[in-house]
């Protein structure tokens, strides 16, 4: 007698809203577990080809600590002019906190999700805000604490 692996199906999913203060939490702890959060795999019907996230709303980006040197060390790269080699241009953390803060939680659980069309659809569901404020209070969010 064999057992068939559970598929989640599209009308299994219910998504929920979950509120996420990463005020002097660890950055790498804190995007892993909004990752988990986007993925689903905290629910019981996680299927790895199906989006069965749910949304989160990260307040106070800004606050987010990171340990050792990495506020002078840690570079990000981009090409805004994409195709010309002499376009790249390098950030370090301390500036991209003080220019987008919200960038920095982003571009950490962007690369914690898979590459590919369903990480880009998970990554639709995060919600990053740079202070205690945002609009979302009408999806009543529930706060989850993320460990530090």
């Amino acid at each position: 007698m064999s057992q068939r692996t559970y598929s989640a199906k599209a009308a299994d999913i219910k998504r929920q809203w979950h509120l996420v203060d990463v005020s002097d939490k660890v950055l790498g702890r804190a995007a892993s577990q909004i990752a988990t959060l986007l993925k689903g795999k905290h629910k019981a019907i996680y299927t790895p080809s199906i989006d069965t996230g749910d949304h989160v709303v990260v307040i106070n980006a800004a606050k987010v600590k990171v340990t050792g040197t990495k506020e002078q060390a840690k570079l990000y790269y981009r090409h805004p002019r994409a195709g010309f080699p002499g376009a790249l241009k390098i950030t370090n953390l301390e500036k991209l906190r003080q220019r987008h803060p919200e960038d920095i939680i982003i571009n950490a659980v962007r690369r914690m999700l898979p590459r590919n069309a369903l990480g880009r659809q998970m990554m639709t569901k995060l919600k990053v805000y740079a202070g205690d404020a945002h609009p979302h209070a009408a999806q009543k969010p529930a706060a989850r604490e993320v460990e530090a």
